[in-house]
């Protein structure tokens, strides 16, 4: 063997071939001789039977190397005092030749501040430089791999550019951040791949979807696709400059919550999706025809089992590929902002599944877990807990809101569970959890992490909304994180939401000994920013649809509903309703299936839907039923204690000035031929809707138009109307001319 043959110690050779050296960059590539002017190459090429290097520029040989292990591994002398430069590697095999270039000739491409404020736990953008990125390095086109892993004693990435063969392109680590990276020439959009890691004690573990992938492959193969995130031109500058004023606290806001994969199939096609391009076609303007100013998609980031409905999600940054690519995705928003429709997106940042190629012991370690199982595992999902006390993984969840908003125009999260990121007792019993440092319950890490989401969302992107689920009664949710609150703009108002469905499934008879569970709720309804949400979690698990929760013949089970829907659109608060509930799906949603539109077929059906454009309409069209959703000022009983006849009564104001709008539910079926109310002003109270319309599916008792006021003093006002309170209805009036 020759001096420059003899370069390469056996234990490094060795250590090549079995893909376990410590700094593989150190070796392979081009470097100075040891002890001499002279550059020499070494390149791991399995199965070729030669190879050349190739000066990039010219095009010409400049030397062939030597074989200097079996396996693979070539070695060669390019001359001395020879300046670096730009080369290729021919590749010579059985039937064929190829020309690359060698990925171990290029430098490190990252800065050393973003990986520093990636373990400090305040980068928000890393996905700007993690994953994989279509790029130019030094004028050669190809992909950079950056993947987190810091105590992996080796990571490859591996895909079908390189046979699977995690020898092949071993990654370069930067072991103070515990990150790896390694630049790929002609990877180009398309490619599949996943990272080979070798876990500390240098087992080799799962092969692992990168954890930043900005696309995926069917959920059963799990790889991971190279996408660029610029691919997408977008078309909704128009919205982008408005949007703001679509999601204020004085803004109307209906959402309606969609499954993307059970809004509508296609049947005669083996019951397949729709792509994200045909629900642009079909969802989006029903929606619009429907006056719904946003859609709520359940999760879209990638998750492997359907069942799971995206809240066990593997892919944070992926949009599932399920219904289409990643341009497919933003086509779809785009159209929807073009018709002036705000897109919210479910986000799960609580807990994720224990797939082995999911982000479960990445590295080998308890990585983006929690390592006490009390705090890393949740029981009622078998699903793993973030680690929000790592600022690696604080970065990565901050990181993922951004890219949301960022890359696809999101308007704003929902966030799923918060209750259970909150506290550290979260459906566990005594001995099953951990104290925080004061001895409390609170999930301190958990609530920094949220706060701190928030915060920097709100100020990078403020004319967005951020929606907690929130089930109990923790303070300070929709408050600033300045007065100590979680720095939401909204949350789900579950209370109400239990309260009035558990008063709605009543039989009418009963509902006078329950009359608090409407009124309740007053009680506490400007203490945050509420949504009032009829979502998903009430039709499924036995529940079954809204339709058949209310009690009743089906003549009064719709009027039941549409009574309750109208009480709904005027009650203070933002509104949702999952898919479905706005014509009266019969059976309990099913995931795998589509929605039942055969049902609109029926008058009462497409009444019930009618009913629910109108109250949108209604809604948007007049700020006393808007404008003060969030504020007290904005809301006035008018009778609130007539439990005998299950009567409610309140005023909707808007700004000082304008005309209130005057609500009126009756929850029992008697018809009142005169019921009578107090009013606060003279005039002429035309009626606005009537839930028991005759185009609505009713009977069709009413007012003739509206009624007049009289000098009859009631319910402490100088006025009153006598009005017709039909069967099971909510009624909507509002004096003409306002003032």
């Amino acid at each position: 063997m020759t001096n420059i043959e003899k370069s390469a110690s056996p234990e490094a050779i060795a250590a090549i071939i079995e893909s376990d050296h410590g700094d593989v960059f150190s070796c392979l590539g081009m470097h100075r001789a040891p002890h001499s002017d002279s550059l020499l190459v070494r390149a791991f090429a399995p199965g070729a039977s030669a190879v050349d290097v190739i000066d990039a520029k010219s095009g010409k040989r400049v030397c062939a190397l030597k074989l200097v292990h079996q396996d693979g591994l070539y070695e060669g002398d390019l001359g001395r005092r020879r300046k670096r430069f730009r080369y290729k590697l021919r590749l010579h095999y059985e039937q064929s030749e190829h020309e690359i270039y060698d990925p171990y000739s290029f430098p490190s491409v990252l800065y050393e501040n973003d990986r520093y404020l990636f373990g400090e736990g305040t980068q928000e953008r890393a996905y700007g430089w993690k994953g994989a990125h279509r790029m130019q390095v030094e004028g050669v086109e190809g992909t950079l791999f950056v993947v987190w892993a810091p105590n992996a004693k080796r990571v490859s990435v591996v895909g079908d550019f390189n046979h699977w063969d995690g020898r092949r392109h071993v990654m370069r680590q930067h072991p103070q951040n515990g990150v790896w990276e390694i630049f790929l020439p002609a990877v180009d959009q398309g490619a599949l791949y996943k990272y080979e890691i070798r876990g500390p004690s240098g087992e080799l573990l799962p092969l692992k979807a990168d954890p930043y992938a900005f696309a995926s492959n069917h959920p059963s193969d799990a790889a991971s696709v190279v996408w660029p995130l610029d691919s997408y031109q977008w078309g909704d500058s128009d919205w982008m400059a408005k949007r703001k004023e679509h999601n204020v606290r004085g803004a109307p806001i209906t959402i309606y919550e969609v499954h993307l994969g059970s809004w509508m199939r296609i049947p005669e096609e083996d019951n397949r999706y729709l792509t994200y391009r045909e629900l642009a076609a079909r969802l989006v303007p029903y929606v619009a025809e429907m006056g719904f100013t946003h859609i709520q998609l359940m999760p879209v980031s990638e998750y492997p089992f359907d069942g799971s409905w995206g809240y066990q999600p593997i892919g944070m940054f992926s949009p599932t590929c399920r219904f289409g690519t990643p341009d497919d995705f933003a086509w779809f928003v785009d159209c929807c902002h073009q018709a002036d429709i705000g897109v919210l997106l479910d986000w799960v940042p609580g807990h994720f599944p224990t797939d082995e190629h999911g982000l479960g012991r990445f590295d080998g370690t308890f990585l983006y877990e929690h390592e006490d199982p009390r705090r890393g595992f949740h029981p009622d999902w078998n699903t793993l807990i973030y680690n929000y006390s790592r600022g690696e993984v604080v970065s990565y969840l901050l990181s993922n809101g951004h890219f949301w908003l960022d890359v696809y125009h999101i308007d704003g999260l929902r966030v799923d569970a918060v209750a259970s990121m909150l506290y550290l007792d979260y459906s566990r019993k005594e001995g099953e959890w951990a104290p925080n440092v004061h001895g409390g319950r609170e999930n301190l890490d958990a609530i920094n992490m949220l706060q701190q989401v928030n915060q920097r969302l709100y100020q990078n992107f403020p004319d967005i909304m951020m929606v907690a689920e929130e089930s109990t009664s923790w303070p300070g949710v929709s408050h600033p994180t300045s007065d100590g609150g979680l720095g939401f703009g909204y949350k789900w108002n579950m209370g109400w939401m239990n309260d009035t469905l558990h008063y709605m499934a009543r039989d009418p008879i009963h509902r006078k000994h329950h009359h608090n569970e409407i009124t309740f709720g007053l009680l506490y309804a400007f203490s945050e920013n509420f949504v009032l949400p009829l979502s998903h979690d009430e039709v499924v698990h036995g529940k079954g649809s809204l339709l058949s929760r209310m009690p009743g013949d089906s003549w009064q089970q719709f009027a039941n509903l549409r009574a309750y829907l109208g009480l709904m659109w005027s009650y203070p608060g933002k509104k949702l309703l999952f898919m479905g509930g706005e014509f009266g799906q019969r059976k309990e949603w099913n995931h795998d299936q589509s929605l039942d539109w055969h049902l609109l077929d029926d008058p009462t059906h497409a009444g019930l839907k009618s009913l629910v454009r109108d109250l949108n309409t209604l809604y948007r069209a007049n700020p006393a039923l808007h404008l003060l959703d969030c504020e007290g000022a904005g809301f006035e009983w008018i009778a609130a204690d007539d439990d005998a006849n299950s009567v409610f009564a309140f005023l909707r104001k808007g700004a000082e000035g304008t005309s209130p709008m005057v609500v009126v539910s009756n929850l029992t079926p008697t018809l009142h031929q005169h019921y009578r109310i107090g009013m606060p002003q003279p005039g002429f109270y035309a009626e606005c809707l009537n839930t028991d319309s005759h185009i609505y599916g009713g009977s069709n008792a009413g007012n003739a138009g509206g009624v007049d006021a009289e000098p009859i003093p009631l319910n402490g006002h100088a006025w009153s109307i006598g009005i017709v309170l039909p069967p099971l209805a909510t009624v909507v009036f509002q004096v003409a001319g306002g003032g």
